[in-house]
C-alpha cells in the first residue's frame, strides 16, 4: 500500500473547539446536542479529552445543511 492510499484512510480528529468552529454552535448547544443523541458521540482519550472524527462532523453538517 502506497504512503498516499494510507493517508486516505486515516481520518483526523477534531476536539470540541474545532467542532464548534465549523458547526457555528455554542458550546453548551453542541454538548446538550451530544447528551440528547442530536450528535455523535465523541471517543474519549482521557477524562478530559474528547474528539470527533472529522469525517462525522461533516457528515453531521450535510446532514443539517448547513
Amino acid at each position: 500500500m502506497t504512503s498516499q492510499a494510507t493517508q486516505s484512510n486515516q481520518d483526523s480528529f477534531l476536539r470540541v473547539p474545532s467542532v464548534l468552529e465549523r458547526m457555528g454552535i455554542s458550546r453548551s448547544y453542541w454538548w446538550q446536542g451530544v447528551k440528547d443523541g442530536r450528535f455523535p458521540q465523541g471517543i474519549k482519550l482521557s477524562a478530559r479529552v474528547t474528539v470527533w472524527r472529522a469525517s462525522e462532523i461533516d457528515a453531521l453538517i450535510a446532514r443539517l445543511g448547513k
